[in-house]
């Protein structure tokens, strides 16, 4: 019962606090960057007659827009190798996406916090880039033969104004309702609602998933609650007003869209319970919320209908495919958390040393979780003692690498390109979660930043040495 309990409260707390304001958005972005951003305007900037400076952090921004994990992502990259990327931007690609995707940022930087999420981004475009390019120079001369026979990328259509703008405003929505500002936070208006039972039904909510600081249990609340109801009415008119939508708007379409809009606006509200009753307050992240989701209906219509419905259906897809895998590991994590002794994470992964962080690396390797599930895993342990450092190298580390990804890019790229990624991704991940430890024990941001400088032009030296030696 205990370890049901924890499971429940795990979930309760996940599905009330951090989905509807990060992820819902997400998902939504996901399938507008699926449907409406054309394919051929993303890939052909990795071909390889594109310039470094232009194909590495294309390859980047590309993996930045897909919700993947390390075998989901599998089969876009053989696609992007196939038709003519380069080997490096095709690594960056293969390592970015899963390790740095807007779904996995958004949900570490309410889950975890903004520092964790910015050093997820940071660490992963510097070494994602790295590995990427390491890989070129190392695999250069059998790289020219394959690229002679493959094919190129043709000019393609490119992303549409209004496309970037529908996005943009998609994105703002994001942040207005994740980003932890002073003016988000300001009270704008409050008042109070009588009922004298709520206190009572907040009774009842304690007693079933109990708050519990010490394995970071969030316990549950009145609007959790309500928000969990409503996500569960969301599913329901989804099925069919989402999940049919490609064939045909239908009336449960507009239903379903008034409720997605409805649910982040309540859950941006401030509704606590009092002896009296319920207070509400409505915040500046209240309006911001209201106001960008509002501005996102004029620019639907300035798309044909089409557009729109695949736009919703990609959105359902993303839903389908990620969101029951995310509900099953987060209730596995609140079990697990009951069974694990706090001394036993702080005695591993305690302190930032070599040993903790290549611990949390071989954990992410041999412990798949489907993407995202990462980040619950990692809150979980960082609620038991594990040094930051370490969290980050299990972090980096998690996503890219599994055994079956592994076979799989053995497969597309051969065994010893294979396996020299898995070694540089480990070596990466572990010096990610030395540089992120050190800043967290006290180490200044400026003597870390030379050191990871003169790693950079230590690396950027020695792939120009080898690439000449090889030119002469």
């Amino acid at each position: 019962m205990t370890a049901l309990q924890g499971g429940l409260a795990s979930l309760a707390s996940y599905l009330a606090a951090h989905v509807l304001l990060c992820l819902v958005p997400a998902f939504f972005i996901a399938g507008g960057l699926s449907a409406l951003v054309p394919q051929q305007s993303i890939i052909r900037y990795l071909g390889p007659d594109a310039p470094k400076w232009m194909s590495y952090p294309a390859a980047a921004g590309a993996g930045s827009l897909l919700a993947v994990c390390s075998c989901t992502v599998q089969p876009l990259f053989a696609g992007i190798h196939k038709k003519g990327a380069g080997l490096g931007p095709a690594v960056t690609f293969l390592f970015f996406a899963p390790a740095a995707n807007i779904l996995a940022l958004s949900y570490t930087g309410v889950a975890l916090g903004a520092d964790f999420a910015i050093a997820r981004i940071l660490l992963a475009l510097s070494f994602g880039i790295g590995i990427g390019m390491i890989m070129a120079v190392l695999f250069r001369e059998s790289e020219v033969a394959r690229l002679a026979d493959s094919l190129t990328f043709a000019a393609g259509e490119s992303i549409s104004g209004k496309a970037l703008l529908f996005l943009g405003t998609l994105i703002a929505l994001l942040i207005a309702g994740t980003l932890k500002l002073d003016f988000l936070k300001a009270v704008v208006f409050s008042s109070s609602v009588p009922w004298r039972g709520a206190s009572e039904v907040q009774q009842v909510l304690d007693r079933w998933v109990p708050v519990n600081e010490a394995t970071g249990a969030e316990g549950l609340s009145l609007q959790g609650a309500l928000l969990i109801g409503l996500l569960a009415v969301i599913g329901a008119t989804a099925w069919r007003g989402l999940g049919k939508v490609d064939e045909g708007f239908n009336r449960l379409t507009p239903v379903t869209l008034g409720l997605v809009v409805a649910t982040p606006v309540f859950a941006a509200m401030g509704v606590h319970v009092t002896p009296s009753g319920i207070s509400l307050t409505v915040t500046g992240r209240s309006l911001a919320v209201i106001v960008t989701s509002l501005a996102l209906l004029p620019q639907a219509r300035r798309f044909e209908a089409w557009d729109v419905q695949q736009w919703l259906w990609e959105t359902w897809r993303f839903v389908k495919m990620i969101f029951p895998l995310l509900i099953v590991g987060v209730f596995l994590v609140g079990v697990i958390r009951v069974f694990i002794q706090p001394q036993w994470i702080q005695a591993i992964a305690g302190a930032n040393t070599v040993l903790a962080n290549l611990a949390g690396v071989v954990f992410g390797v041999f412990m798949y979780f489907p993407t995202l599930v990462e980040v619950p895993i990692a809150k979980m342990f960082l609620s038991l003692g594990m040094h930051p450092g370490p969290l980050i190298a299990y972090l980096m580390a998690d996503p890219e690498l599994s055994l079956q990804s592994i076979l799989i890019t053995s497969a597309i790229i051969g065994k010893l390109r294979a396996w020299t990624y898995v070694g540089l991704v480990a070596l990466f991940s572990t010096l990610a979660g030395l540089t992120y430890g050190a800043w967290a024990d006290g180490t200044s941001a400026l003597t870390l930043g030379i050191a990871v400088a003169g790693f950079i032009l230590m690396l950027s030296a020695t792939l120009h040495l080898i690439e000449a030696r090889r030119r002469a």
